[in-house]
């Protein structure tokens, strides 16, 4: 039917874009979200960047998805994060679980903060963003494994694995077992602290 309809219209028709399910052509450029770049003096760009600049004055951008922000407090790990916890569509829960958990991680360290002497203080870590870095980076594994045919027969060998691939598997295992080893009663947000806790 595609076929059919692009018979019928003329061949410099904007209409029709050969790109199955895209919505924008190739035309259009990716938006820029930092705000660093659009604040950089003219003196300081390489010729590309200011190529690049000169571009987007003159071709349409598409426009970016919900997700993205340009504030200091935006977090793409814990963007992400939020996104593999949320269920059914719901991402204020998810999100609502993840802020009740770094509020938390947060409460304890201060707590801890207080109760230490003068000269151990500066050891402590209070921002609940680096610790649960940390306990993400401390879940993350090195090697995976893959299935290789040889000879007729399959076996398993490990491989390294990607940034990707291990920042996604920590994060399903931390998820994973807070949905399922935790009581009836005990709320992912409880449970959630106490895991980052362990892997610390």
């Amino acid at each position: 039917m595609a076929a059919s309809i692009t018979g019928l219209l003329k061949p410099w028709s904007p209409r029709v874009f050969l790109v199955r399910w895209s919505r924008y052509n190739p035309y259009y450029l990716e938006p820029e979200i930092s705000k660093e770049a659009y604040s950089k003096p003219e003196s300081e760009l390489s010729a590309e960047e200011k190529e690049e600049r000169q571009l987007k004055t003159i071709r349409p951008i598409k426009a970016a998805t919900s997700g993205v922000t340009s504030s200091v407090f935006c977090d793409p790990v814990i963007s992400k994060f939020i996104n593999m916890t949320m269920q059914n569509g719901d991402k204020v829960l998810a999100r609502e679980i993840l802020t009740q958990t770094l509020e938390d991680i947060k409460r304890k360290q201060v707590e801890k903060y207080h109760k230490a002497p003068e000269g151990k203080k500066e050891e402590i870590e209070c921002n609940p963003y680096t610790i649960f870095h940390q306990a993400l980076e401390n879940c993350k594994p090195i090697v995976g494994l893959a299935s290789i045919q040889k000879g007729g027969k399959y076996y398993q060998v490990p491989i390294p694995l990607s940034d990707n691939r291990r920042r996604f598997l920590a994060m399903k295992w931390m998820i994973t077992e807070c949905r399922d080893n935790k009581h009836r009663r005990t709320h992912m947000y409880e449970k959630l602290p106490r895991n980052c806790w362990q892997l610390l």
